[in-house]
């Protein structure tokens, strides 16, 4: 049997079997890490909010204040630690409060809860992650726009089925996965919405009878608005996970298809796409090869992450309203999933920055069937009937005389060949990225840790 805990926020007079606290706490000392900034930032917020209505000296907020700052820059750093016999970062920054300033470090859990300090550091966490997924995924979007507009004369085969089907171009390619990366930033921009809702003074789920403003805590910690319903605020636990979740595995089907098609076009038997040798990888037995490894695991990653909200979706399945300890096996699931998410665009952004497009590929026999739906569009547009002209085009490639003009088409509708529409896609880019307006809650937040670096 285990010894009793005094730093347990919960403790009781009975002691925890060894096994039991051991396997309830689970991974939650390393991961809670992750949290301790937005921890001691929630806490800043709760404390003012505290002091302003008359549940706090001001005086001994500000010596609350003092400590909490250097705690948060040890947390940046990367020197915050979480002590042996301390079950998550809510106890260990509430110790070492306590540690410095004696029982006024013990004031600062009047009128909230783990459980809605859990849910206040996730909501941060969560919001400073989406803003840096979401910057990479604008850096990716600017940088095929630029590879569409470099490459917008050259010519690709376009495939229905894996069969040769209409001429497409890389310019068409690239811009098509910079505007699919657009949607999911729409995606991306609902999540936010939703997670920038402040759950702070929910406490347990069920609200508090101390005079708690939460409105107060609200601008402090820069959220757009409150969670209103302390109820509803509790069950945002697991479905805050699961929108970010879709968000991930949005980005991740796009990033997954476009890494496919790299594989498929950088194989010989396409031909169209060239890795430098030192982003590919060789064979133990065949000293030729030259495998585009990085692609593949791209893509295996984006699988995984596809699966994410599966995963989150099982971990919630059939729970009542109300907390369930079920719930701190999410961040073993979302967690490791955002820094894979955000390795997978910065591995994206590399290998395509260094691809080389391949020159004239229709030059080749093979793809002049390419050029037949551009032969029946030329003769109705000489009066002939489309079915006719289908029919007549369709008889002579099976009699093998098709002979067709393989200059460049001249498509010049908006998003085709011959007007790619990039000023406007990259217009749509812009507007969707001033939507989410990240400045207004990092300010607030530069401003309630003190523009600590």
């Amino acid at each position: 049997m285990s010894k009793k805990n005094p730093n347990k926020l919960w403790q009781k007079a009975y002691e925890l079997d060894a096994r039991i606290e051991a396997f309830t706490v689970g991974q939650d000392r390393e991961l809670d890490l992750l949290l301790a900034p937005y921890d001691i930032a929630g806490s800043l917020a709760h404390g003012k909010m505290l002091s302003e209505v008359g549940l706090l000296p001001p005086s001994e907020y500000e010596a609350m204040a003092e400590v909490l700052r250097q705690l948060y820059q040890r947390a940046v750093d990367g020197d915050f630690v979480i002590a042996d016999g301390i079950e998550d970062v809510h106890s260990q920054v509430e110790l070492l409060l306590t540690e410095a300033l004696g029982d006024i470090g013990k004031k600062i859990h009047s009128g909230r809860s783990r459980n809605d300090q859990v849910l206040v550091d996730l909501r941060l966490y969560f919001r400073a992650e989406l803003a840096d997924i979401v910057r990479r995924i604008e850096a990716l979007t600017e940088l095929l726009l630029q590879r569409s507009k470099q490459h917008q004369e050259d010519l690709l085969p376009g495939y229905t089925h894996l069969q040769v089907a209409m001429v497409s171009s890389f310019g068409l390619w690239f811009g098509a996965y910079a505007e699919s990366l657009i949607d999911d930033l729409e995606l991306w921009r609902a999540t936010h919405r939703i997670i920038n809702q402040n759950p702070l003074g929910s406490a347990a789920g069920y609200g508090s009878s101390f005079p708690l403003n939460r409105k107060r805590t609200t601008e402090l910690l820069g959220f757009r608005q409150l969670a209103y319903n302390v109820v509803h605020a509790q069950m945002g636990r697991g479905k805050t996970e699961l929108n970010f979740g879709f968000a991930l595995a949005g980005t991740a089907q796009t990033l997954g298809k476009l890494a496919m098609d790299v594989c498929l076009y950088n194989s010989q038997n396409f031909g169209f796409l060239k890795l430098p040798d030192d982003l590919t990888t060789g064979s133990s037995i065949m000293p030729h090869k030259k495998n585009p490894d990085v692609f593949e695991l791209l893509r295996g990653r984006c699988n995984q992450l596809l699966s994410i909200p599966g995963q989150l979706a099982q971990l919630n399945a059939n729970l009542p309203s109300g907390y369930h300890r079920d719930f701190q096996l999410l961040k073993e699931v979302i967690f490791p999933a955002i820094k894979q998410m955000k390795d997978v665009l910065d591995l994206t952004t590399y290998a395509i920055e260094h691809l080389q497009v391949q020159p004239n590929l229709l030059d080749e026999e093979k793809y002049k069937l390419l050029f037949s739906v551009e032969v029946v569009n030329a003769a109705v547009l000489g009066g002939l009937p489309f079915r006719d002209a289908y029919k007549q085009i369709g008889e002579s490639i099976e009699a093998g005389t098709f002979d067709p003009d393989t200059s460049p088409p001249k498509h010049m509708h908006e998003g085709s060949l011959g007007n790619l529409c990039l000023p406007e896609i990259r217009e749509k880019l812009q507007e969707v990225m001033q939507q989410f307006r990240f400045t207004s809650w990092e300010e607030a937040m530069n401003k309630l840790v003190g523009n600590v670096a």
